[in-house]
């Protein structure tokens, strides 16, 4: 009995963790606690209950139904949060927005079943439970399960296997390093940071860093030796938290904002693109 709840507990977490996956992505690279996430869930479920009672087979209802929930996520992206980005509080204003969003969604879901439960015709799938080391496993509960084995392989391999994939990752962790070595992420927000003014041959500029470290000890490697010259940098390091850390060349960032005030923009000046996360 206990093992046999273990495994139903085991199959409903399952769902959790794919839920999880999507809104830590989200969170992960655009910094928006997106409380509207689950209701795109829920709306693919809804297109994909009208699309079998329409007469569609159950794979060509949950192809049709993710691709729906994939065009609304995106439509939400666009309409909705990418107007925010650079607002001041725009972190708040996410969040508000994506209440609104959730409300929004949930209001058209029960407008569409009349506040009813819903649910798929019975016998879509066989419910004869089979009987494995004592447990009785339903063709439901290995599919569901499959499909979250699937999709997490899938976006492990696709996040660390793929060129985009290291890009988001890279963006994620630091989207100002990942800018300079040529990700452009969709947003930047200057107040995220401190400005540390320097000078070079009597001209001033001010730079934009995350944090200030001090004076360290540290094995700086040439990037003209290790990829290419890079307009601006020197080299690069591995700190002690194992995270890297470019050295700038003042003199660079200096030519940089003169040829960017004077309209004149030469090829070395341009951010290089590197294959974020490869060996």
């Amino acid at each position: 009995m206990l093992a046999q709840q273990l495994f139903n507990g085991l199959v409903v977490g399952a769902v959790y963790a794919l839920f999880a996956l999507g809104f830590n992505l989200v969170f992960g690279v655009h910094k928006i606690m997106n409380l509207a996430h689950g209701a795109v869930f829920m709306i693919g479920a809804f297109v994909g209950l009208f699309t079998v009672n329409a007469g569609f087979p159950l794979w060509a209802a949950l192809v049709i139904a993710t691709g729906c929930s994939g065009l609304l996520a995106v439509v939400i992206e666009v309409l909705v949060f990418r107007p925010l980005r650079g607002t001041p509080e725009a972190e708040f204003a996410f969040l508000i927005a994506s209440i609104g969003v959730d409300m929004i969604l949930v209001n058209l879901a029960l407008r569409a079943s009349d506040a009813r439960t819903l649910r798929f015709p019975f016998g879509l799938v066989p419910a004869e439970p089979m009987v494995v080391l004592g447990l009785r496993i339903t063709t439901l509960q290995l599919i569901i399960t499959g499909a979250v084995v699937f999709c997490g392989l899938g976006l492990a391999w696709y996040l660390n296997r793929t060129s985009f994939g290291r890009q988001v990752r890279a963006v994620s962790n630091n989207e100002r390093a990942a800018t300079l070595l040529g990700v452009e992420p969709r947003s930047e927000d200057p107040t995220q940071g401190i400005v540390v003014v320097v000078e070079h041959d009597g001209v001033r500029i001010a730079v934009l860093v995350d944090d200030l470290l001090g004076q360290q000890q540290v094995v700086i490697k040439s990037l003209d030796t290790n990829f290419r010259r890079v307009e601006g940098v020197m080299g690069a390091t591995i700190m002690g938290d194992g995270h890297v850390a470019l050295i700038l060349d003042v003199g660079g960032l200096v030519r940089i904002a003169q040829a960017a005030r004077s309209g004149v923009f030469h090829e070395s000046c341009a951010p290089a693109r590197v294959p974020v996360g490869a060996a």
